[in-house]
């Protein structure tokens, strides 16, 4: 996988799965929305490959995990639908990660950003940060997303 300097930023992989949504569908995706499948991807990543798919930082905020970077990035649109990208640089993120989010997506995609929220808070990483935190926006540890999360990623 690729060295810190190959990562792609949290931002590149939250508009790649905006690139994902199917408006014909009725898909969309809010920030709420998007922070629970940049948690996801991140979890799971590091769970499967011991090393995390981004740098930023997720935090254990009142409604859940949030990439504070991506979040003030789509802050605008409260709770409305973000539109899909018009244009996605694909340079950081290779086939391999293109593969490995299309599955994230396809797994926690189906779901409405007040489930994921839910799903989240019921889960040790959130819900252990955000009580030790008070509620502070403390950062999640990689090392209890990659324990939480091994237990799915050993089931497949």
């Amino acid at each position: 996988m690729p060295s810190p300097q190959e990562r792609p930023s949290a931002s590149d992989v939250a508009k790649y799965f905006l690139s994902l949504v199917d408006e014909d569908e009725g898909d969309f995706i809010s920030n709420l929305k998007l922070q629970k499948l940049l948690y996801y991807a991140q979890g799971i990543h590091l769970a499967m490959f011991n090393e995390p798919l981004f740098d930023e930082p997720i935090e254990a905020w009142a409604h859940g995990p949030v990439v504070r970077k991506v979040y003030d990035e789509y802050a605008g649109y409260g709770a409305n639908p973000i539109p899909r990208p018009s244009e996605l640089n694909l340079k950081m993120l290779n086939k391999n990660m293109r593969n490995f989010l299309n599955e994230v997506y396809s797994v926690f995609g189906q779901y409405d950003a007040w489930k994921l929220r839910e799903m989240t808070h019921d889960e040790p990483p959130w819900k252990d940060t955000y009580k030790e935190g008070q509620g502070q926006n403390e950062p999640i540890s990689h090392v209890m997303m990659k324990n939480y999360f091994h237990q799915f990623v050993e089931s497949k």
